[in-house]
């Protein structure tokens, strides 16, 4: 669990999972115990006390985690077909304004002739 702890990134869920770690070591359940924190979303809580009483917790974690990471995935992709209208634009703009600094001074001595 101290490993885990030091993977979040985030202050609140490594004192969490620390106390956590402390309040399973002294019997309490892990769903309980992260219940009471109100840090975890309600679903991950009931399938880890589904997989506690059923006997495979180790499942139940991997089919939490492939959720959350399709749900990342999902968030990825939506993010970058938002974005890729927006980096085209800026692109197109940037191309454009290069042919226009190449070719205005060819037609400025063009006019001066």
């Amino acid at each position: 669990m101290n490993s885990v702890a030091g993977a979040t990134g985030n202050i609140l869920f490594h004192e969490a999972i620390l106390n956590i770690r402390e309040e399973v070591a002294t019997g309490t359940q892990l769903h309980q115990s992260m219940r009471s924190h109100e840090l975890f979303p309600n679903m991950v809580v009931q399938m880890i006390s589904i997989g506690e009483q059923s006997g495979s917790l180790d499942s139940m974690l991997a089919k939490i985690a492939d959720f959350y990471e399709d749900d990342v995935d999902n968030l990825v992709n939506g993010l970058s077909s938002l974005l890729e209208p927006l980096i085209m634009s800026v692109l197109g703009v940037l191309v454009g304004g290069l042919v226009i600094a190449m070719y205005l001074p060819i037609f400025q001595m063009g006019s001066v002739v």
